[in-house]
């Protein structure tokens, strides 16, 4: 299907959702510049991981006249080196992040600051990881507060993930890098957070919903100073 949302942020933020039902036959000819993109697609990558792939690059195409009146026809969609996509191309300073779960993927695109964005499916495996990424205050607290034990946890999870896109760094640990305060759960709200990096704390709020039955989507943008 088509774009599924496009919500403003701000005045220079967008948050999209795209709902995958395609192949990647038919979402190649959505994309501009197609051979430039396949030399860019993971060699590794099966056909569902290929929709999500391509899909993700459609996302982003599709929110560029939200922000720019006439996008850039060179634009194309990289990663650099820690896996964070950028803009290459007359970009005019465009941040951007991506995350795909299951039939659902999601981007920010941002006209400069820094952005961050998760979406996941509901499931065990964060809680059965939790003392992996949680540190001690915040597993207490997810297991005195946690209504629906693996909602709850992956909320955490996606909240982490999308602040360490945030970060853009690699070798951050979840435990004690990425932070993440009280907060008391609903169907969408937000979270306080806290980044360690050098030693230097530096405060954020990651807002949180639920995009979808089984779904959970978690976003940060913060606007350049």
């Amino acid at each position: 299907m088509p774009l599924h949302s496009c919500q403003r942020l701000s005045p220079t933020a967008v948050l999209g959702l795209w709902q995958l039902t395609e192949t990647p036959e038919t979402l190649w000819p959505l994309l501009p510049q197609p051979a430039a993109y396949q030399a860019l697609m993971p060699a590794t990558a099966d056909a569902a991981r290929q929709a999500q792939w391509l899909a993700g690059r459609v996302l982003i195409h599709a929110l560029l006249p939200q922000l720019m009146a006439e996008p850039p026809t060179d634009l194309v969609v990289h990663n650099d080196a820690t896996g964070r996509p950028w803009l290459a191309g007359n970009g005019h300073g465009l941040t951007m992040s991506l995350s795909h779960s299951g039939t659902w993927v999601a981007a920010v695109l941002s006209l400069g600051g820094r952005v961050g964005v998760d979406i996941e499916i509901i499931r065990d495996k964060a809680q059965r990881l939790a003392g992996k990424f949680l540190a001690a205050d915040e597993w207490a607290a997810a297991q005195a507060a946690a209504a629906d034990g693996p909602a709850h946890y992956t909320l955490l999870w996606s909240a982490k993930e999308t602040l360490y896109k945030l970060a853009a760094q690699r070798g951050i640990i979840f435990k004690t890098q990425l932070l993440l305060g009280d907060f008391a759960p609903q169907q969408s709200g937000e979270i306080p957070a806290t980044l360690v990096l050098a030693g230097v704390e530096t405060r954020h709020c990651i807002c949180y919903s639920q995009p979808a039955p089984g779904y959970v989507l978690t976003y940060c943008h913060e606007p350049a100073a």
